[in-house]
């Protein structure tokens, strides 16, 4: 029987193998021997890419979070220079990519199982950074209300779309909102954070 990989991509083809079992049966069930079977090669193959289940899992983070920031990165280009806006269309990236990707998801999110990779958190680091400067720069415009605690309003932006995220993988929608898309819910959650972090009519917005 041939294998299911070519020449030189193992590691890639273990990657594979690991994301498909972890959307199977979770991350605790994740085994080296398993994804060896999966992929049609001898147990000990996989050691000489990955040392251990955990560096594999690694690998699998890292790649998840390449994909996380090219989305991320796409949604913010596709609009216009507003600050919030962009910081809207970076929580929509996200949300897509958690409905589109939710092994994906999985995997980075449960950080008590998995470890990011210097890699994976230098990525992870720059969305944050990004959000957080252009949150300054919405503050400096005026865009957003100037008594607002810039870090505490970046941890909500990322408990939001966090939470939604989970909301929709782990299947609390039908529960909370059981009419309509749960994908509509979640941006229309988004856009209602997003509008009340704009300065009322009236407020000075001076800074």
């Amino acid at each position: 029987m041939s294998k299911p990989y070519h020449h030189g991509d193992l590691a890639k083809a273990l990657i594979a193998a690991a994301s498909a079992i972890v959307a199977e049966s979770g991350v605790e069930a994740l085994s080296v021997r398993d994804v060896a079977r999966r992929v049609g090669v001898s147990p000990g193959a996989p050691f000489r890419h990955f040392p251990t289940r955990e560096a594999l899992l690694a690998a699998v983070a890292t790649q998840a979070m390449e994909r996380l920031a090219q989305a991320v990165e796409a949604g913010q280009l596709a609009t216009d220079d507003d600050p919030l806006e962009q910081i809207r269309r970076i929580g929509l990236a996200y949300l897509d990519w958690v409905a589109e990707n939710p092994t994906h998801f999985a995997i980075i999110s449960q950080r008590n199982l998995v470890r990011l990779e210097d890699a994976a958190r230098r990525q992870n680091d720059a969305i944050r950074d990004r959000m957080l400067a252009l949150l300054t720069m919405a503050r400096a415009r005026g865009h957003l209300q100037q008594d607002a605690d810039l870090p505490t309003v970046l941890l909500s932006c990322r408990a939001l779309v966090y939470g939604l995220g989970r909301m929709l993988i782990d299947g609390h929608f039908p529960e909370w909102c059981p009419q309509g898309d749960p994908r509509s819910w979640m941006q229309h959650s988004l856009d209602h954070f997003i509008r009340d972090l704009r300065p009322g009519p009236g407020q000075d917005v001076s800074a």
